[in-house]
């Protein structure tokens, strides 16, 4: 029976270094959510960022330390848990060393994920909550982790990217945003008319509660753009905060709808005139009765020889 002693106490003690493990993770879990925002401060070089991008930054950041200072603390506790129960774990970490090696030599699509990822993170190109567009495809920042990042499109459906395929990224929200009006009006058109009644407009939707904290700068029109085959184009730009600039532009253009119709400001659309010769009127067809028999009866033979 005294022989049974040292393999509980073994026991025991590897016990308690699990339940130490778990302590440990708990409080790491809540000195990150307690502190992350000081912890990507210091992180940071730009000890000014606002609010709400440090905000998405920590979020993003946070996550991924949180995560791997869990990994390393249950990794740490596995190993002298096996120590204790009476394992040689010499040799399982010099397997571990050959066999990563190993790995790392087969893997250089995964190191290289890795690499990338560290990167994207360390240089803050997009941050969790962005909305970014990667290789051509578009959507909310789901999640940035060490070898993917994914996005959520606007029909739902998510997009999984490794880091090391990420040859084009594009960040549509970082620190502000625009919205682009390509206005389009008839060719009879004041052009300086139609860029004031768009500048009143903007000034209208910047005094109401609603969206005067999301537009940051007043309407500002760039010009003429364009003589395009049925209308002028007139192009503009207003200044929002990041993930605003679409609410905003829609209510916008919602409005210069019904101010150009209130004014009588036309907004051409394609269509097309056709004209035989010379002849401008309507061409008048008509068909007599002796015309109509005639059609019947070639209708019949027709269906007679289908048969």
């Amino acid at each position: 029976m005294e022989e049974i002693y040292p393999y509980l106490f073994n026991l025991l003690r590897a016990g308690v270094v699990i339940l130490v493990a778990f302590v440990a993770s708990a409080l790491t879990a809540r000195l990150f959510a307690k502190y992350r925002d000081q912890i990507v401060r210091m992180m940071t070089r730009n000890a000014g960022e606002k609010a709400e991008a440090l905000e998405k930054r920590a979020d993003t950041v946070g996550s991924l330390l949180q995560k791997t200072a869990v990994t390393v603390i249950w990794t740490i506790a596995v190993i002298m848990s096996l120590k204790e129960i009476g394992f040689d774990v010499g040799p399982l970490l010099a397997g571990a060393g050959v066999a990563g090696l190993a790995i790392g030599f087969g893997a250089q699509n995964l190191v290289r994920d890795v690499i990338t990822g560290l990167f994207i993170l360390l240089e803050n190109q997009i941050r969790v909550n962005d909305v970014a567009i990667i290789n051509g495809t578009g959507g909310l920042v789901e999640e940035i982790n060490l070898r993917t990042t994914v996005l959520r499109g606007l029909d739902g459906v998510v997009h999984i990217f490794p880091n090391g395929s990420i040859s084009e990224l594009s960040n549509m929200t970082r620190k502000f945003s625009y919205y682009i009006f390509d206005m389009g009006v008839a060719y009879k058109e004041d052009t300086d008319r139609v860029a004031e009644l768009m500048k009143e407009v903007a000034e209208e939707l910047r005094k109401e509660p609603e969206f005067s904290s999301m537009i940051l700068e007043p309407l500002e029109v760039l010009g003429v753009d364009e003589f395009a085959d049925s209308a002028v184009i007139v192009k503009a730009r207003i200044k929002t905060k990041p993930i605003k600039q679409w609410a905003v532009g829609r209510e916008m253009n919602r409005r210069i709808k019904k101010k150009f119709d209130e004014v009588g400001i036309e907004i051409p659309y394609p269509h097309r005139s056709i004209y035989f010769g010379e002849v401008s009127k309507p061409v008048e067809l008509k068909i007599d009765q002796a015309s109509r028999e005639e059609l019947k009866q070639v209708v019949r033979e027709v269906i007679e020889e289908a048969a």
